[in-house]
């Protein structure tokens, strides 16, 4: 068991480098790592996934904002109706959903199967939007940026349901919706991207207070060696091709959310 815990920890550096890498997709590795490395419940898991995410996000945006890489205008437009949605999922939704989520004859499907189902496709559009790339070289547009405000909008509610209920940070939507309806360019995207997923986790993660019983002594061991590993991720994307990068790491997260799939499906 011990061992396991030392694997879980080492895996927490890795979230944090994936972060400081290519700005999103640690979030995706916490639930698993802490479902099926350290054996927490799914639900407690989505949880503490909110606040190292929130955490070690907000830590990596400090970069980009002293580099002028924020755009707050932006951030407040998508991150109101986000923060609002992600909120009230995990303060009211989460809590009712019922257990068993569903029951045909001999078929029973757990809260915590349906989940870690739900996480796992979740996982699958994040590798689909890492492998296939954007498409355009966004850093090359200098326009002013222009706002499409309800669709950004939209965008925020449906990033903040995702986020409160699997516990995910919605990299991987917020940065294609503030580069194709913000007109942001990439690094700014990023930048923009971590600071809403920051304040989007923390606030989703105060929703859980009330209902769960934190392990607060593990959560910060895990916080801090995840916000070492963002450290080392920001240091490395400088000599690292984020585009080679991204796509890796999408295709390691496509054969995850299949392990997981199956994993969760035999238990049924």
């Amino acid at each position: 068991m011990e061992i396991l815990v030392l694997v879980g920890y080492a895996a927490a550096v890795i979230i944090g480098i994936s972060l400081g890498l290519i700005g999103g997709g640690g979030s995706i590795l916490t639930v698993p790592v802490l479902v099926y490395i350290l054996g927490i419940d799914p639900v407690l898991a989505t949880a503490y996934s909110l606040f190292v995410v929130g955490s070690t996000s907000l830590v990596g945006s400090f970069t980009y904002m002293k580099s002028q890489l924020v755009d707050y205008r932006t951030a407040l437009v998508f991150a109101i109706p986000s923060f609002l949605t992600v909120f009230l999922t995990r303060k009211f939704i989460v809590p009712v959903l019922p257990d068993p989520l569903l029951v045909l004859g001999d078929l029973v499907i757990t809260k915590s199967i349906g989940i870690m189902v739900f996480f796992a496709v979740v996982m699958l559009a994040a590798s689909y939007s890492m492998i296939r790339g954007n498409g355009k070289n966004s850093s090359e547009d200098d326009t002013i940026v222009q706002f499409n405000v309800p669709l950004i909008a939209i965008e925020g509610i449906v990033v903040g349901l995702v986020t409160g209920l699997v516990g995910a940070g919605g990299g991987f939507l917020i940065i294609p919706a503030l580069v194709l309806l913000a007109k942001l360019p990439m690094k700014m995207a990023v930048g923009t991207s971590l600071l809403i997923i920051a304040a989007k986790s923390l606030i989703g993660f105060l929703g859980d207070v009330a209902n769960q019983e934190i392990d607060w002594k593990m959560l910060l061991v895990f916080t801090g060696l995840s916000i070492v590993g963002i450290f080392i991720g920001s240091s490395l994307s400088k000599k690292i091709n984020e585009k080679l990068l991204k796509k890796g790491f999408g295709w390691f997260v496509l054969l995850m959310a299949f392990y997981i799939i199956g994993k969760e499906l035999t238990l049924i």
